[in-house]
């Protein structure tokens, strides 16, 4: 595999080194369950618990108290969408969310229509941005929640947080951003924000953990729990901890702190050196989304008259994704995709590609030479037909 070049880091990070050795311990030698403070090895685990939570508060400037670890960022999204809709029916079924929003989100809401709630998914302009005037003129007096993503994890659009936030000033609705490809990768504030998730293995952490951010005033957030069982995490996530995970995720968090400049600016310049080589070389090709803000590491590129799966296999070295899923058996577009107003056949040309800590200017020239290589020798020809 010395040979592929990743380029898939908004898939999955690999775990930092310094990452597994706060891990180790914890599988080896403090192996204490958390929840039982009868011994030193519960009071260990829980002290690890106490840091990562207080690690990953200070990367997205909340209280540690308002941290619920959970198995990961569909966990957590599942639990926010599902615990605000059973303990505010009361107040209102009407959900608002985005028609790109990742399927964690769309899925979740779906499945509380067979409760009577009623979804509406917001579309976005050409470039895949959500404007707040879309969002306020949206709102309904019996909305009880908006769930809109920070950024976009095929495109990288990054929607505008702060202003749909003071949108939902004065309103009953709470505000869910699923942050789980913008945590670690650019600042992140829940300043406004009610309920936020996010996912470790996005940001050099342990696959199998995350967080959901429930605010504990402005109000006070009462939230039905999706697990149930102990009195863990006050009682809203129930099950043993997690603990050598939890303590990568702090650890991750604290890094991606540490780092954050030093990263953005990093990514940014091997991103614009990507896309610019591939703009020069490649008639027609189209950066998507490239005329809002991105995340500093993610190019989403469409290859005019290329069907891009054949062309990915073909090359054979690159990780990367496609805008096309596969479903039952069967290719379709991205829904993120046909939102901004890609054909289907313009999906089948899409790539995403998304840069790393790991991923050195050597790695960015030869993709652009491989791909620029492959478009001019398959340059008008006929795509073969799914």
């Amino acid at each position: 595999m010395s040979d592929t070049i990743y380029l898939d880091y908004n898939a999955s990070t690999p775990v930092s080194q310094e990452v597994l050795d706060r891990m180790i311990p914890y599988f080896l030698d403090e192996y204490g369950n958390p929840s039982n403070k009868s011994h030193q090895y519960g009071w260990a685990a829980d002290e690890a618990a106490t840091i990562a939570r207080e690690q990953l508060a200070e990367l997205i400037q909340a209280s540690p108290d308002e941290i619920i670890f959970t198995g990961g960022a569909t966990e957590a999204i599942n639990m926010a969408i599902k615990g605000i809709a059973k303990s505010r029916s009361s107040k209102g079924k009407h959900i608002i969310t985005c028609a790109t929003e990742h399927n964690a989100v769309l899925e979740s809401c779906k499945s509380l229509q067979f409760d009577g709630f009623e979804i509406t998914p917001l579309p976005v302009d050409e470039n895949g941005l959500l404007s707040a005037h879309t969002v306020a003129d949206a709102l309904r007096e019996d909305t009880i929640l908006v769930a809109i993503m920070w950024a976009n994890n095929e495109t990288g659009v990054i929607h505008p947080v702060a202003e749909i936030a003071s949108v939902l000033d004065g309103h009953q609705a709470l505000f869910l951003t699923d942050a789980t490809q913008a945590v670690g990768k650019i600042p992140v504030s829940v300043e406004g924000v009610d309920l936020l998730a996010c996912s470790a293995h996005k940001f050099y952490g342990p696959k199998g953990v995350g967080a959901l951010f429930i605010r504990e005033s402005r109000p006070f957030i009462r939230i039905a729990p999706l697990i149930h069982g102990g009195s863990q995490e006050n009682g809203k996530r129930a099950g043993t901890l997690n603990v050598p995970g939890i303590v990568g995720l702090g650890a991750a968090a604290e890094i991606a702190k540490n780092r954050l400049s030093l990263d953005h600016e990093r990514h940014t310049t091997l991103k614009n050196r990507f896309e610019n080589a591939l703009i020069e070389a490649i008639p027609g090709l189209k950066v998507n989304g490239a005329d809002v803000d991105r995340l500093p590491q993610t190019s989403n590129i469409t290859f005019p008259g290329i069907n891009v799966g054949e062309m990915i296999s073909d090359i054979g070295r690159l990780a990367v994704s496609t805008g096309s899923a596969c479903g039952t058996g069967k290719a379709k577009p991205s829904h993120v995709l046909s939102a901004h107003g890609l054909s289907a056949d313009e999906a089948k040309g899409t790539i995403r590609f998304s840069m790393g800590r790991n991923t050195t200017e050597a790695e960015v020239d030869e993709a652009v030479r491989l791909l620029v290589e492959y478009v001019q020798e398959h340059a008008g020809q006929p795509a073969m037909q799914d």
